[in-house]
């Protein structure tokens, strides 16, 4: 089996950082897609940020300038660099990834069970 481990949320002040990091552990071939995607309380989730196989990225417009996300195909890992984080970025973070498991034919998508961050003075 397959598990997506997420890491380094918190509270933390407006205008502060923090760096998130999901990692998946278990029988895998490969990774294609990577992504953190995000839910607010009384909101649906929603796409943050996603990088390919070949680490292409696409940021949701929320976001762009002030999150950067990248992997590390060793690790079977990616990261959520978050920097100016405003009041409006509190949510809990999901990461997700497409994963290839060794003798099947086809990807599925992985979730993790989500990290807090809160925006909060």
């Amino acid at each position: 089996q397959v598990q997506l481990v997420e890491s380094g949320g918190g509270l933390v002040q407006p205008g502060g950082s923090l760096r998130l990091s999901c990692a998946a552990s278990g029988r895998i071939f490969s990774i294609d897609n990577m992504g953190w995607y995000r839910q607010a309380p009384g909101k649906e989730r929603e796409l943050v940020a996603i990088i390919t196989g070949i680490s292409s990225t696409n940021y949701a417009d929320s976001v762009k300038g002030r999150f950067t996300i990248s992997r590390d195909n060793a690790k079977n890992t990616v990261y959520l660099q978050m920097n100016s984080l405003k009041p409006e970025d509190t949510a809990v973070y999901y990461c997700k990834m497409v994963i290839r498991r060794p003798g099947i034919s086809y990807a599925v998508d992985y979730w993790g069970k989500g990290t807090l961050v809160t925006v909060s003075p």
